[in-house]
């Protein structure tokens, strides 16, 4: 079984209006819908015959089903072991293992993007050295698995069912043929993926055959897999279940894609109802306490064994870090645990809150209350009870917060979690909920380093998505309450009773509580003060940013300077995001600036103040590095191509190699031209002349100035930077302004402009010339820019984006000479660096895309002018 499709949490936030709305709400009415099939199939029974039946099943069914899920999550690790075969990469069976199980245990639980098997694996995955690419190849194949197993027993069920079965609610006839084009498209599958040469193209994908060694095993592992997982449920129902395995297993291959479709986290209630309607005969109580038992085993345990597993696994591969560091959370928080540890916590927090307010909607165990009166008062107990459901409700709307790596939250959950474990154990003696809600304050006191943000809980916005999400689990939690009290007739002493056994009123007080806290909370999100306009750049004070710019390592932070850019200051003042709005897009150029440690506050402010404004977050030129950050705000990333970078401690005109580079140097100089580095202060005397060489440049090559990722020529931001000339008989004939750090990590230029003076070969003299000051000077990198579409894959499962942007390179030169200009640069012998689009994805991505060409081309009508 494998994990559901996730909602579009994040980027969902661009998509404007009611559009937003419209898929969340759609899950919570689909809820609702099956919460009332639920209600229907109930009938007359109560919620004492459920909870009945669940203490009914033998330890020994027990047992086996947990056996049966461990093998089950066994079979679940070959699927991402044939994705990373696929993708050839040389990754470990242990680490895919693991990766694979962590990736499983956060996907079956909640449908959220950010919780995703995919968010989790690309963070896992990275950091042995895998692309984006490679992650999304090996998501699509383990779906493609899990298609290929749940065809094979849906067709298997649908063909041998016998004449007059009504089980799948089909015909005799309608059977047949479904159940054999199921099985029809799988045969298809293996024979095209052993026999074919040619890729196929899915929509944006294109396949390329994997070949019968993955293939056939994609088949016997899925099928294997699914079967061991509906033998969980099918050994809980036991010979209640009244239908052969098979038959069994074909319906729960149906039930499992209608909670995938759905898009409630889990499935919840979907995949309840399915099994509910197409196994009429069997008792609900049975059915109900067996589906419990299931969520239990197959859900929850693997989650809170994925929590323990990377605690483990940590603290053992970093027992020698252990002893040197003194503390045991020191140890643990590292390579593997930090890349996850928002998203660990979040959802097992999110879980915590649901299963408190599942338990507060559930009567209390007789056994335990009886004990528990001998040390407990009574009004303790009540207040307990009451507790727990609040405490729940605080922990849905902290999970958010926790993903975001809020201070604040971590605290507040810290002392939320220790007093649901307190109220578990005094409302009932519920010693399991206790256990688990020690688990997860646990793994969230061993990953409080990653909770640093200072930002406020109130600030942060509650998607669509997330909202749906709260919403579904308070509604399970108030339909098990009326579920469990609707034999008891209503009247208003039920408030006031406090008695052991008084569940209804107990439950009654607990629910209202719930809504008021909910409703308070909301209505307080939605009375907060409006958020700040962004400030016009006119008014910036660069002055402010020079302390970010004096920690910079990459020299594009000097584009601030061109005074074009708003800019998103950290509070400490030292670090900033520079951006400006197009269209409905916020652009951000580049990473942050200023210091590393900055970056995570930055972009998640930025991201929170776009959000305010109902704009769609931007972040182009991005480095591989920071790729993570863009990951955690739910961002698609598109690669525009490679930055070519010279490390000039390496650089120099000695030796065959760099026989060309000598000569163009020797051929300037015998053409009269010299090098020199003016200073800011020099430029003014030098402005009619730089504007003369710029005008005529400019009306030479028919086009106007750029803007945003390049500055223009402004007499005001010349004056700011030191300027490379290119002198002939003592008149400048070329110029390059330069945007150096100060830390000396890395220099470049924005601004080169020749005129129809300069000698042959000005630009390499330029280029040569600046390398070698730059070493001279103590800089360790010469950047030559990006060479855009540069590096995109080609390969059969490269993305439509990918394959049209090398295709364009090779072949596009009548557009520009995208492969004239990295040949160009590969001479000077660079490392090359890819660069990407951080945006919202899908069908966003072309307007995204439209804004930032008008952005940088300085308006609509420069873009489609020449």
């Amino acid at each position: 079984m494998t994990e559901p499709t996730a909602l579009p949490e994040e980027s969902a936030s661009a998509t404007p209006g009611w559009r937003r709305w419209v898929a969340p709400l759609l899950s919570v009415a689909m809820f609702v819908a099956v919460a009332a099939v639920l209600h229907h199939v109930l009938g007359d029974y109560h919620v004492r015959d459920v909870k009945a039946a669940l203490r009914g099943i033998p330890r020994a069914t027990l047992a086996l089903a947990a056996l049966l899920t461990a093998g089950s999550y066994l079979m679940l690790t070959l699927y991402d072991w044939l994705g990373v075969r696929y993708v050839q990469k040389p990754v470990s069976y242990a680490r895919t293992a693991l990766t694979s199980f962590i990736a499983y245990a956060f996907g079956h639980n909640l449908s959220l993007a950010a919780f995703t098997g995919a968010a989790v694996r690309y963070r896992l995955y990275s950091s042995v050295g895998l692309t984006a690419l490679d992650v999304a190849t090996i998501v699509s194949m383990c779906a493609l698995t899990t298609a290929l197993g749940v065809s094979v027993l849906a067709g298997g069920a649908l063909l041998l069912a016998p004449p007059g079965d009504t089980v799948l609610h089909l015909g005799h006839g309608w059977s047949k043929l479904l159940g054999l084009l199921l099985l029809g498209w799988v045969l298809a599958y293996v024979l095209w993926a052993s026999r074919a040469r040619a890729s196929l193209t899915l929509g944006a994908w294109a396949l390329r055959p994997p070949g019968a060694a993955i293939a056939v095993p994609q088949v016997v592992v899925a099928v294997v897999d699914l079967a061991l997982s509906a033998g969980v449920l099918y050994q809980l129902l036991g010979t209640a279940a009244g239908v052969d395995f098979p038959t069994f297993a074909g319906l729960y291959s149906v039930a499992i894609v209608g909670g995938i479709v759905s898009q409630i986290p889990g499935g919840l209630g979907v995949f309840e109802a399915i099994l509910a309607l197409a196994l009429p005969d069997v008792p609900a109580p049975v059915l109900l306490g067996a589906l419990v038992a299931y969520r239990g085993i197959y859900y929850l345990s693997p989650l809170a064994l994925a929590a323990l597993a990377l605690a483990v696994h940590e603290t053992w591969r970093q027992r020698a870090r252990l002893v040197r560091a003194g503390g045991f959370a020191d140890a643990v928080i590292g390579p593997v645990l930090a890349p996850v540890a928002p998203q660990l916590v979040g959802i097992l927090v999110f879980v915590a809150g649901g299963v408190l307010l599942v338990s507060g909607a559930t009567p209390g165990l007789d056994a335990r209350l009886g004990r528990l009166t001998e040390v407990v008062p009574l009004p303790l107990l009540e207040l307990s009870h009451l507790a727990g459901s609040v405490i729940g409700v605080g922990l849905l709307v902290l999970a958010r917060a926790l993903f975001r790596r809020l201070a604040a939250a971590y605290h507040l959950t810290f002392w939320l979690l220790t007093g649901g474990i307190v109220a578990s154990l005094l409302k009932g003696l519920d010693v399991e909920e206790a256990l688990y809600l020690g688990l997860v304050l646990l793994v969230l006191w061993l990953a409080r380093r990653a909770f640093h943000r200072p930002s406020s809980i109130m600030s942060q916005r509650f998607t669509p998505g997330w909202v749906a999400s709260v919403l579904i689990i308070v509604a399970l939690s108030l339909w098990i309450s009326w579920a469990g009290a609707r034999h008891v007739p209503y009247s208003h002493d039920l408030w006031w009773t406090f008695a052991l056994h008084g569940d209804a009123p107990r439950v009654l007080r607990a629910s209202v509580a719930v809504l008021v806290v909910l409703g308070g909370f909301l209505a307080a999100k939605l009375l907060r003060t409006a958020s700040v306009p962004p400030h016009d750049p006119a008014k910036v004070d660069l002055a402010r940013a020079g302390a970010a710019l004096a920690g910079a390592q990459a020299s594009l932070s000097n584009a601030v300077l061109a005074g074009d850019k708003r800019l998103l200051f950290h509070p400490a003042g030292d670090a900033f995001v520079m951006y400006q709005v197009s269209g409905g897009s916020w652009v951000a150029l580049g990473d942050p600036v200023g210091p590393a440690a900055r970056a995570e506050e930055l972009v998640w402010a930025y991201r929170e103040q776009v959000d305010r404004s109902g704009g769609r977050t931007v972040f182009y030129e991005v480095s591989g590095r920071s790729l993570p950050l863009y990951i955690d705000l739910g961002l698609s990333l598109l690669k525009l191509g490679e930055e070519a970078r010279v490390p000039l401690a390496a650089f120099g005109l000695e030796g065959p190699a760099r026989a060309d580079l000598r000569q163009a140097r020797r051929r300037a100089e015998r053409d009269g031209a010299a090098f020199e580095i003016v200073p800011p202060d020099g430029v003014e005397a030098l402005l009619p002349r730089l504007a003369a060489i710029s005008d005529a440049w400019l009306d030479d090559k028919a086009a106007a100035e750029k803007g945003f990722s390049l500055g223009t020529f402004e007499p005001a931001y010349l004056r700011q930077l030191p300027l490379a000339v290119i002198r002939s008989e003592g008149e400048v004939v070329a110029f390059a302004n330069l945007w150096p750090t100060q830390c000396r990590e890395e220099l470049s230029i924005d601004l080169m402009r020749f005129s129809a003076d300069a000698p042959r070969g000005a630009m390499d003299f330029l280029f040569i010339e600046l390398m070698l000051w730059g070493r001279a000077e103590g800089y360790r990198w010469f950047n030559l820019g990006m060479a855009p579409l540069s590096g995109l894959e080609n390969r059969a499962l490269a993305p439509l984006w990918h394959r049209m942007g090398s295709f364009l390179y090779r072949h596009g030169e009548a557009f520009y000479n995208f492969e004239g200009l990295r040949r160009y640069k590969q001479k000077f012998d660079p490392e090359w660096e890819p660069r990407y689009l951080a945006s919202p994805g899908g069908l966003q991505l072309p307007r995204v895309l439209l804004d930032v060409s008008t952005l940088i081309s300085g308006g609509l009508k420069e873009l489609v002018s020449k």
